[in-house]
């Protein structure tokens, strides 16, 4: 492995949203018809149907929704299973179900039970992908769906649409015993992060890592360190974690259009995290645990 890009070991412990283990996710596409007891998830815009009153999150199952037509079963889309619980995309539902109500998807960010969460946003990014791709970017004519694989295709042209998942880097920048922790500018998101960005086209992860520190800071780093990744379906990313040290001198030059601020904070300082699903967090817990 070269000098500049180690490795962590993995021996650390599990919480991001995907952690659902001893449960399994299997994400292998299926064309089946949903039977009575699997899960039919319902999205509409930014809400999702849901449980009401439920202090844990609870998704519908066929059995339970009411004035369903036979058109319901035979238009769901297979999403994936978890353990023997299969999920299924239903669309044109009656919204008023006596049991269930429309509520944010935000929600996932909170909830339990973890797996029930892990599923309701990987299908919602799922729900985004099929709504926003119902015609051929190219001709116009209408997508179909593939009977063999997670794409949608277009019968006039041969265009292909494949599942949205963008590459981005989550980047913990260290100097001695100190990390650099960020807030967005103009975001509804204000608690403290690490920095962060999409890769651009025609560059490598690690050059990813070394730009967006620099644009967003103006700071060099070097011995970049592969951490882990996450599939962040908030916003239909593949997130890879990045510990990064500070080369040269450490001031801050701030982008001020993507930052409100950005210090450094020595370990035993670390603001407490409010979260624990995402790679951001575990990212942070692990230099304030973690003395090397």
């Amino acid at each position: 492995m070269p000098p500049e890009f180690k490795s962590f070991n993995d021996n650390i412990n599990q919480g991001m949203i995907q952690d659902i283990a001893p449960r399994t996710f299997s994400n292998a596409y299926k064309t089946k018809r949903p039977e009575t007891t699997n899960y039919a998830l319902y999205f509409n815009g930014h809400s999702i149907l849901v449980g009401k009153d439920s202090p844990t999150l609870r998704f519908p199952r066929f059995e339970e929704l009411t004035d369903v037509r036979e058109e319901i079963y035979q238009e769901a889309i297979y999403l994936f299973a978890i353990d023997d619980e299969c999920f299924y995309l239903v669309n044109h539902l009656p919204e008023e179900q006596p049991e269930f109500e429309m509520k944010d998807t935000g929600i996932f960010r909170t909830s339990n039970p973890r797996h029930l969460a892990f599923a309701g946003i990987t299908a919602y990014s799922l729900y985004k992908w099929y709504d926003n791709h119902r015609y051929c970017s190219h001709c116009g004519n209408r997508l179909v769906r593939h009977d063999k694989e997670r794409m949608l295709y277009c019968e006039k042209c041969n265009n292909t649409e494949y599942p949205k998942i963008m590459p981005a880097v989550i980047i913990a920048v260290t100097n001695g015993n100190k990390i650099l922790l960020s807030k967005y500018a103009n975001r509804e998101y204000t608690r403290y992060a690490l920095l962060a960005g999409f890769t651009e086209i025609g560059e490598s992860i690690e050059e990813t890592v070394k730009r967006e520190v620099m644009e967003e800071v103006g700071l060099h780093v070097k011995n970049l360190r592969y951490y882990k990744s996450q599939p962040w379906s908030f916003s239909d990313t593949l997130l890879m974690g990045f510990f990064a040290e500070v080369e040269g001198d450490d001031s801050i030059t701030l982008d001020r259009e993507e930052l409100a601020l950005a210090e450094w904070f020595e370990r035993e300082n670390i603001p407490a995290s409010e979260s624990d699903i995402s790679l951001t967090s575990e990212m942070i817990e692990y230099f304030r645990n973690h003395q090397e």
